[in-house]
């Protein structure tokens, strides 16, 4: 009852928003659209650009300087918000397995954006994963709506509290590491949606963090904060860029929104050949969440209709774009590693989002499957339908 009474609270307070948005909202400095398109941050010209740009833009952004005997290994974290627990778990057992390698380039969207920075820098940074999604301080996130912020804001929970929560963790100690590592020439990369552009963005937060700008500790917190907003949820964040002599603000929301993993870039995806590189390479993709579609009887009430629509689209869209991830790596001779919350991790309903015990259960199940090295599918998944047909064939 207590989960009922909750979604019946959150929705009377969405329609109640619905209806004074107009006395909520706040007036923004208008801008154009090639404004826009020629915006950057100031200080930092290399700090980000459009996921949707040419292959060779996105190159002179993300490429990792390499040695003819190094081995590349690019690591892909998905969204999937709680589930991100799942991504933690995974990066501890492999710790602990012993095999996890230092990655050449690592990408996060959304809960994978938290998670990110502290993948990049390496097993000695495992413990704020593990405290961040197990210790039941991520459940603060999403333990009471803000009236306030629901009738006058922009998001159930703006409050700040999820900027907030990345500040306790994101410091300036950790920005030099990430330069430092940076400048050896790792990549570490993030993704947020420009709403007001309807594209997304690749944030380099190396180039971020080596820069002298006096906002870049608010910056980097910014942009893994816009990568994580969840629309309707939590407040997007508003980013200082300039065009010219222009300034103004841009607003960037869950990645989420337009990818949920990056793997390549979509201009690469979209054509079919030879990548324009040689050498050997392994591309890990952490979907922190479930690939395969799966039956529920869906409630008659908006927000479980919303929740499941949602989720189906984001599994779709993920679907699409590891299955030309695939196809490429297979094409280039690149190795592909996908591993995902299957069978054996607990069942998932919108209903447990961020609930602590949940995450606990999906860390440890990510944790045991990565000691063990029963971790890794190299194709993939069918979907059930074919499954099925499989199965019945080899059964006959």
């Amino acid at each position: 009852m207590g989960k009922v009474r909750t979604g019946l609270r959150i929705a009377a307070a969405l329609g109640l928003a619905a209806q004074m948005a107009a006395c909520g909202s706040v007036p923004r400095t208008a801008y154009s659209a090639q404004e826009a398109a020629d915006a950057t941050v100031p200080g930092i010209p290399d700090a980000r650009v459009f996921a949707d740009a040419s292959f060779d833009t996105i190159a002179r952004l993300s490429s990792v300087p390499q040695r003819k005997q190094d081995r590349f290994t690019y690591l892909a974290l998905s969204g999937g918000g709680g589930d991100g627990a799942y991504g933690a778990g995974v990066l501890n057992g492999w710790t602990a397995s012993g095999t996890r390698p230092e990655f050449s380039l690592v990408s996060g969207v959304s809960t994978g954006a938290l998670i990110a920075p502290f993948a990049f820098l390496g097993s000695a940074y495992d413990s704020y994963l593990t405290e961040f999604y197990t210790s039941g301080v991520a459940e603060t996130l999403v333990a009471q709506p803000s009236i306030t912020s629901v009738l006058f804001g922009s998001g159930l929970f703006g409050d700040g509290r999820l900027r907030d929560l990345i500040g306790r963790y994101v410091s300036n100690d950790l920005l030099d590491a990430i330069a430092a590592e940076h400048a050896k020439g790792r990549r570490l990369l993030v993704v947020t949606t420009n709403l007001d552009s309807q594209r997304a963005v690749i944030w380099n937060m190396g180039a971020i963090a080596s820069s002298n700008v006096p906002n870049r500790l608010d910056l980097f917190r910014d942009v893994l904060a816009a990568s994580a907003s969840i629309p309707a949820v939590f407040p997007p964040q508003f980013i200082d860029v300039s065009a010219g002599p222009s300034q103004f603000k841009e607003m960037h929301v869950d990645g989420s929104v337009v990818t949920p993993v990056f793997t390549l870039p979509q201009s690469l995806l979209l054509r079919d050949g030879k990548l324009p590189t040689t050498g050997k390479g392994q591309i890990f993709v952490v979907i922190n969440g479930r690939l395969e579609p799966d039956f529920e009887v869906t409630q008659d009430n908006t927000l479980a209709i919303v929740g499941r629509s949602f989720t189906t689209a984001s599994r779709a869209r993920s679907r699409a774009a590891l299955a030309a991830t695939y196809a490429l790596a297979r094409t280039n001779n690149i190795g592909f590693n996908l591993t995902y919350v299957d069978e054996s991790g607990p069942k998932a309903s919108t209903a447990q989002g961020f609930n602590t015990a949940y995450m606990r259960s999906l860390y440890q199940n990510g944790f045991d499957k990565a000691r063990t090295g029963n971790l890794w599918e190299h194709t993939v998944p069918a979907a059930p339908i074919v499954k099925t047909q499989i199965a019945q064939t080899v059964n006959r």
